[in-house]
């Protein structure tokens, strides 16, 4: 295994924890929280983290779980994940509205919803 590929496990690792921990608080996370949680190394944190998501989406969808990535948003889209998390939900069939307003907001409230502690 070569010394990124261990670092990228590692901060994997910690990403899953961070992605745990929040879902049992009950709380959403910006994706700049989640990198620094995750100590994700320089360049391209977020990148890195976006990609990461996107399997942690498909892997839920796949298992028939909610999806984890919908804890995560992005601090300048009012409370919204980033555009990528309704496009992959819409190649997931999930969601088929647009990336912004009303719509966007209420699917992921039912997201959110799915994830929280009752």
């Amino acid at each position: 295994m070569s010394p990124s590929t261990n670092e990228d496990q590692f901060w994997q690792n910690r990403a899953e924890m961070a992605l745990a921990s929040a879902r049992r608080a009950g709380r959403i996370v910006t994706y700049a929280e989640m990198a620094d949680a995750a100590d994700i190394p320089a360049p391209q944190r977020i990148h890195k983290l976006t990609l990461w998501l996107e399997s942690t989406m498909r892997q839920d969808h796949a298992d028939g779980q909610p999806l984890r990535a919908a804890l995560v948003i992005s601090r300048n889209r009012d409370g919204l994940p980033a555009p990528g998390f309704f496009q992959l939900c819409h190649e997931l069939e999930l969601y088929q509205g647009p990336e912004t307003g009303t719509n966007a907001a209420r699917f992921h409230q039912t997201m959110l919803a799915a994830l929280m502690p009752r």
